[in-house]
């Protein structure tokens, strides 16, 4: 054998028959490419705080977050009290509590909807005009001058469904809010629409079509518009056919939706739970979520849970049962990878963020130090695959967007740069492994 030259493998197939088998498959590829990008990769919102439209106001996000400060002043004024409700204590519970407070003075809301639907009801049409056209202006102005402190970084609104009865009243609501905000300088980035009580994939769809109407009509570039559907029906889960209608749906959208959100009190009705019993913690909600994440799963579709409707008010035993209510229920929820949730009143923001910054807390030395040994091809306890170096990574980042933890720290303890762990969080298909830095 020449220099140079390497002995061939001995194989039996010729390479006709692996082209035979690409040029068959090729669709399969450029389907799952389409259809199932997997994760962004961005910053999710850990909730979503609805405010009725003739209620929100240029203060409204800033009004949020002194109420809840007041709630901590007057109900848990220092580390050990909060703490003593939630079950947290020593150093947890003064780090959790520290960046409580340095949140609700912050960015006391990430994401805000202005609700045209249940929240606001039936009004004249001439009322409903001017609340949407208010509500433009305002959200441009915050998005072109506000602060964190002032301003969510998401915003957007929730029309009316797509069912006949007040169909051309919640497209005639997004046209002003849409066409206000192009007039007052363009779509924010951090814009958000929401539709509501869909039960048919073809009302997803006509969604879709009519955002790429907007889209022609105010000469923005096609797809610039995603929407999230909400999943309050029981046909929204499961169809006539047996079938599950949330991945129609999924599809039908055509590459505009960008979250599935859980109603849980519509739903819970819709399939006949008592009042007192309609949870997301009850079994239907359960089901109906269990479904939601499968059929989003791999499609970079979010997902996000649903609020509680005990709020957090009254003398301080009835404001502290409320909190302990909420916090289980989203450390519940983030448990089973449902990172966002509804907030309904100021005095739940305190527990959400308390919740959300000690789940990431409590895990983060644990899931650093066993992505640390992935990384160095290190033996432990554990033998980690690159799924679950995915997981681990996807779980790193987002604590980091979200706050809970610093770069500086999880760089210490992981020993992998933010863009590291970004690529660890989103390998290639088919589940190769991400080259060891």
């Amino acid at each position: 054998m020449g220099q140079g030259q390497q002995e061939r493998v001995p194989t039996s197939l010729v390479g006709a028959v692996t082209e035979e088998i690409g040029a068959a498959l090729a669709p399969v590829d450029a389907e799952l490419e389409r259809l199932y990008p997997g994760d962004p990769g961005t910053r999710q919102p850990v909730h979503t705080v609805y405010v009725p439209g003739d209620r929100f106001t240029a203060g409204t996000v800033r009004e949020w977050g002194d109420q809840a400060l007041g709630a901590l002043d007057e109900h848990a004024p220092d580390a050990a009290s909060f703490g003593a409700v939630l079950g947290l204590d020593g150093a947890l519970a003064e780090d959790v509590y520290a960046r409580v407070r340095a949140k609700l003075e912050g960015e006391p809301v990430e994401d805000l909807r202005i609700d045209f639907e249940d929240g606001y009801g039936h009004r004249p049409d001439a009322e409903e005009d001017e609340t949407a056209a208010r509500a433009a202006r305002l959200v441009a102005e915050a998005s072109a001058h506000g602060t964190p402190a002032a301003a969510a970084p998401w915003t957007g609104i929730r029309m009316k469904c797509m069912e006949a009865a007040v169909r051309d009243r919640g497209i005639r609501t997004l046209d002003i809010f849409l066409t206000g905000l192009t007039r007052a300088g363009g779509l924010p980035a951090g814009l958000v629409l929401t539709l509501p009580k869909v039960t048919y994939a073809e009302q997803v769809a006509a969604m879709a079509r009519l955002l790429g109407a907007f889209e022609k009509t105010l000469g923005l570039e096609p797809g610039r518009i995603g929407f999230e559907i909400q999943i309050e029906t029981s046909q929204s889960v499961l169809a006539a056919d047996g079938t599950a209608t949330v991945a129609r749906m999924i599809r039908a959208a055509d590459g505009r939706a960008t979250g599935l959100h859980y109603g849980t009190f519509d739903y819970s009705a819709c399939l006949g739970v008592p009042a007192a019993h309609q949870s997301a913690d009850h079994p239907a909600a359960d089901h109906a979520k269990a479904v939601m994440q499968v059929a989003a799963a791999g499609t970079g579709v979010r997902l996000s849970d649903g609020s509680t409707n005990v709020l957090p008010v009254g003398p301080t035993e009835q404001v502290h049962a409320a909190w302990r209510l909420h916090h289980g229920l989203v450390r519940r929820a983030l448990a089973r990878a449902y990172y966002q949730g509804w907030d309904m009143h100021p005095g739940h923001l305190p527990t959400r963020y308390a919740a959300v910054f000690a789940f990431y807390r409590e895990g983060f030395e644990q899931a650093a130090a066993r992505l640390a040994r992935y990384a160095e091809r290190a033996e432990g306890d554990v033998m980690d695959e690159p799924a679950t170096a995915k997981a681990l990574a996807g779980y790193l980042l987002r604590g980091l967007h979200c706050g809970a933890l610093d770069d500086a720290e999880v760089s210490r303890a992981s020993g992998l740069t933010r863009a590291e762990l970004e690529a660890y969080a989103s390998p290639r298909r088919g589940g190769l492994t991400v080259s060891a830095p």
